[in-house]
């Protein structure tokens, strides 16, 4: 039996359920786990690159993996994760999560939702399926992601996301697909925070938030709990704007008489002025929170959330060109997506090349060397 260096990420895999009945295993599972997130860390998008990565790297490999028949080809390296579990590949995926972060309390912990885009099949009548992600904001890490089922949306998607994380000390934030009742209380039931965007589809609740806003602002907060902070004039590209930040507590009497939000604390209000080609605009828009009256704080985990569009989806996009994968077949997308989120998390880790994801993953296939560092993040 081979020695496996510390570099290996297998010890986290190793109790993945193979799909393969026992006389079609010519290639061990974790092999094909392991030449899979290398290949995709340095650039791999399609199981025949992936096949390509591992003849070119084919010594290497051998350095680390038992390999009995060599590199398994793109069509067996598909079949494997068309059939492999997706519950279990995120369990170990987790549990490797896990294993290599340590959050300060006060992580924002952001909840939001991608499709990718050409994971349909005209043929076989299948819309393309969209994942909903959780992403430490701080930590720039993948936490999890749940597909959406076809017949469902984000709303059930986000409960089972949000049982499978830990939440404890850690702010969720989640737009307003996810101001539910049962959402609030998942979290609440977990020892997290909340920050959610309120809008009209609820109705009642928006309108008492609404009302009470214009109230406290109509008597100067006379008789309000509040706070207010500003942000200072950001200007880019043509584009100025200001934030102004808004918060209320001990109002749970007056917007939730019937004690239907758990933990319900304060209520928030976010004011952007945009100055764009000298034509002003002005956006409002309000939020549930458990958190004190903090309108700094508040603002500053409204602000960390947008970090999923632009540090997760936005790097899917143009660094792993996850909008252009066409891969289709049965679990294969929702697992390449796994693929993909362990390859951000490892070279999101690796902190001593300041380049993009795109050319960490050139760098990580062009030198053995630089790989082996971005592998060793995933040590225990």
């Amino acid at each position: 039996m081979k020695l496996k260096p510390k570099i290996t990420i297998a010890d986290h895999f190793s109790d993945l359920e193979d799909p393969r009945i026992e006389r079609t295993k010519h290639h061990q599972l974790i092999d094909i786990i392991t030449i899979s997130i290398c290949a995709v860390i340095c650039g791999a998008d399609t199981w025949v690159d992936i096949e390509s990565y591992g003849r070119a790297k084919h010594e290497w490999l051998k350095k680390i993996l038992e390999l009995p028949n060599g590199i398994p080809s793109h069509d067996t390296i598909a079949r494997v994760f068309s059939r492999l579990k997706p519950e279990q590949f995120q369990k170990c995926f987790l549990s490797w999560i896990q294993s290599i972060s340590c959050f300060n309390p006060g992580e924002v912990i952001a909840i939001d939702g991608k499709t990718l885009r050409h994971s349909y099949d005209r043929g076989g009548d299948k819309k393309a399926i969209h994942m909903v992600s959780a992403w430490a904001t701080s930590q720039r890490l993948v936490l999890g992601q749940v597909k959406v089922d076809k017949k469902s949306n984000e709303i059930t998607a986000i409960p089972a996301l949000l049982k499978v994380l830990e939440l404890s000390g850690s702010i969720v934030t989640i737009d307003a697909m996810g101001c539910q009742r049962s959402i609030v209380k998942s979290i609440v039931e977990q020892e997290g925070d909340y920050v959610i965007t309120l809008k009209k589809n609820q109705l009642s609740l928006y309108t008492r938030v609404e009302s009470l806003f214009k109230q406290a602002i109509r008597q100067e907060f006379s008789g309000f709990t509040h706070t207010a902070y500003s942000t200072k004039k950001e200007s880019n590209h043509g584009r100025s704007e200001i934030r102004h930040h808004l918060m209320l507590s001990d109002i749970k009497e007056l917007i939730d008489p019937d004690n239907q939000w758990e933990n319900l604390h304060s209520i928030g209000l976010i004011e952007s002025v945009r100055i764009v080609k000298g034509k002003t605009t002005i956006e409002t828009r309000y939020y549930i929170s458990s958190l004190p009256n903090d309108a700094q704080k508040f603002g500053e985990s409204v602000r960390s959330h947008w970090g999923i569009e632009n540090s997760l989806h936005w790097v899917l996009d143009v660094g792993f060109r996850e909008d252009d994968c066409r891969i289709r077949k049965d679990n294969a997308p929702q697992n390449f997506a796994i693929l993909r989120h362990i390859s951000l998390n490892l070279l999101s880790q690796e902190k001593t090349s300041k380049t993009g994801t795109k050319n960490k993953r050139l760098r990580a296939g062009w030198d053995d060397d630089y790989l082996t560092k971005i592998l060793a993040v995933a040590v225990n």
